[in-house]
Parts: structure tokens; sequence; C-alpha cells
């Protein structure tokens, strides 16, 4: 997997500029709901990076032990 930060800084700055908003104010029916759609993808994303972050900087640590979101669910048999 190729890891490309410029296509990142590029779509925050196409998102922050408001041409985003723009596009969507301006497009046919189903080009806003491609959009929304996007924007859903992306929102689920972020929650994903930041969750996979989370895991990756507390791995190993007493601090996961005070989040119980980190920790692996218990085995209900045993």
């Amino acid at each position: 997997m190729i890891l490309d930060e410029e296509y990142i800084k590029n779509l925050l700055e196409y998102i922050k500029s408001g041409n985003l908003a723009e596009d969507f104010e301006y497009s046919a029916e189903e080009r806003r709901y491609e959009i929304l759609d996007f924007l859903e993808h992306l929102m689920e994303l972020g929650e994903a990076a930041d969750e996979a972050a989370t895991g990756i900087i507390f791995k190993n640590t007493q601090l996961k032990d005070l989040n119980p979101g980190l920790q692996k669910p218990s085995d209900p048999d045993g």
C-alpha cells in the first residue's frame, strides 16, 4: 500500500477552501449524492484512522488498561 501524503494534503485543501461545498452547491442531484457518499466514507476512514493510531500508540502500555475500547474482548468461555 502506498501512503500518498500529497493526495491527503490536496483533499484537505479542497475541503477547507470551500471548493467542495461550491461543487456540491452547483452540481446535479446525482453528483450531490456522490459527494455526500464520498464524505461519509471519508468520515469512516477518519474514525478507522483514529482507532488505528490509538491502538498503535498505546499498544503494550499501561494506558491501554485505562481505555476499555483498546482491550480485546474477553473470551466468554474462559
